[in-house]
């Protein structure tokens, strides 16, 4: 297992110097999932939700937290985004609404924060504009599926 790099020689939580590595492309991808009533999941699939459109609420809300990334992770470096994505699908097998995010950079360190941030706070956004009707609605399985660019070079989720 590699050294955690967030923490200095003494220990204390630090950001780390990416300023002597070269910019490169690098690319993230993200998913997570809201499980809730079908009655809420039809609500939002024949947009009849009082408080409007709330996948494409969503999926702003989602692309704007990739911008506010650094903000909320203390540690983590402000990026350049050059394309972010954020796609919601609704499953009326599953009675869930399933958000993937894949978020892009030429930069000096990655952007898998920026892909989670975004699932995190599309789903948080679909829980807000649905408690109304449905406050027992959870949010799981936020987690990365891929990663490319950087030292590390390409990492992909493995199916168990």
């Amino acid at each position: 297992m590699s050294k955690l790099t967030h923490f200095n020689e003494q220990g204390d939580a630090h950001m780390v110097d990416v300023g002597e590595k070269q910019p490169t492309p690098r690319r993230a991808v993200a998913e997570g999932q809201i499980r809730m009533s079908l009655s809420t999941l039809e609500q939002i699939m024949s947009s009849s939700n009082k408080k409007g459109d709330v996948l494409g609420v969503a999926r702003l809300a989602g692309i704007m937290a990739t911008k506010r990334t650094s903000e909320l992770v203390p540690l983590c470096h402000p990026l350049s985004l050059t394309h972010v994505t954020v796609d919601l699908e609704c499953n009326t097998e599953t009675s869930s609404v399933h958000c993937r995010a894949t978020t892009e950079t030429h930069d000096r360190t990655g952007v898998e924060m920026e892909a989670m941030t975004a699932v995190q706070v599309a789903l948080l956004t679909v829980y807000d504009m649905c408690k109304a009707t449905d406050r027992g609605m959870v949010i799981e399985s936020v987690q990365l599926v891929e990663k490319s660019g950087g030292r590390s070079g390409h990492w992909k989720r493995k199916d168990d």
